[in-house]
């Protein structure tokens, strides 16, 4: 989910973030599967690379926003959403830029 460095997964070219008044709705292309979220989740997805690189600064952001919850509870609810969004196709994680297609090898 968060790789060694800290880096965060970034959203699938086939996700789909539609914003509503209480969250949103995340949709895969791909798989065709629907992902309701609350507004804490649907801030998280909107801090998601490029916005913020990695979890700490996801952390810190939703720290600033929600400074009534603590930093343990906000770093086990974004790690548990993450999990979430990664098991259902919805965030690759970071790894390796893929090589450019007329790249040898490729």
């Amino acid at each position: 989910m968060v790789s060694q460095d800290g880096l965060l997964p970034k959203p699938s070219e086939t996700a789909i973030f539609r914003a509503l008044p209480e969250g949103g709705v995340l949709f895969s292309t791909s798989s065709e599967v629907y992902f309701g979220v609350n507004q804490v989740g649907a801030r998280i997805w909107e801090l998601l690379p490029p916005v913020t690189r990695t979890f700490e600064e996801l952390c810190a952001a939703l720290l600033t926003e929600y400074s009534d919850v603590g930093r343990e509870v906000i770093e086990g609810d974004a790690r548990r959403f993450l999990e979430q969004l990664l098991s259902n196709g919805l965030v690759l994680p970071h790894g390796p830029e893929a090589p450019p297609s007329d790249a040898p090898g490729a």
